[in-house]
């Protein structure tokens, strides 16, 4: 079938053990959403880490797995991740031949993830166009290399908040803030909440 390729396994990750049946894994996307990498005559390609992902990274471990899902073949992911993640904070790494190409684009497939669905968040600068799971995704502004940028621990608060939680179900928790900036409508969201739990207590 001309402008399809499937990935190499159906099963990209292997099984979690018995002891993290109850943990919830966060898809991180390379490019534009932890680094940018750009291409200059005088010095060939440069990449940059985004503010505050290494901050990011080491929280994040400490309430979920972390999986990397480029759609850059490995020998330009690994060396990346090599230098970014030197804390080990990344648990898995999957490249362009974990991808699902169709139409001259690679999608992450997280239903071949081996884990489940409702489990499962996706972190990109470009979510909803490079994930077949739509309902999964959790958009965040891609970078391009501002400085004063804060988009990775701006959203940090909820990721902890769903951490704590544990929500039978992600997908259902995203939809209610589908169309929305998710750091920002979280933000309101904690505000009111103790707007009322402090009239509620008066």
């Amino acid at each position: 079938l001309q402008g399809f390729a499937a990935p190499s396994s159906d099963k990209l990750l292997p099984d979690l053990i018995p002891q993290e049946q109850h943990v919830y894994t966060i898809v991180l996307d390379l490019n534009e959403t932890l680094v940018f990498s750009e291409w200059k005559r005088e010095r060939g390609w440069g990449t940059f880490k985004r503010p505050g992902v290494e901050a990011f990274l080491e929280k994040l471990a400490h309430y979920y797995e972390i999986v990397v899902y480029s759609d850059q073949l490995s020998f330009y992911v690994d060396p990346i991740l090599e230098r970014l993640d030197q804390k080990g904070c990344i648990r898995y790494r999957l490249a362009r031949d974990a991808t699902n190409y169709l139409d001259g684009k690679h999608f992450r497939d997280l239903s071949k993830l081996n884990r489940d669905p409702k489990k499962i968040m996706y972190i990109s600068g470009h979510a909803l166009d490079t994930c077949l799971q739509p309902e999964n995704a959790v958009p965040i502004k891609p970078w391009k290399l501002e400085s004063d940028d804060t988009a990775l621990l701006d959203l940090l608060p909820f990721l902890e908040f769903v951490a704590r939680q544990r929500p039978p179900d992600v997908r259902t928790v995203l939809e209610s803030y589908k169309g929305r900036d998710i750091a920002t409508e979280f933000r309101e969201r904690a505000k009111q909440n103790q707007r009322f739990e402090s009239w509620i207590s008066i």
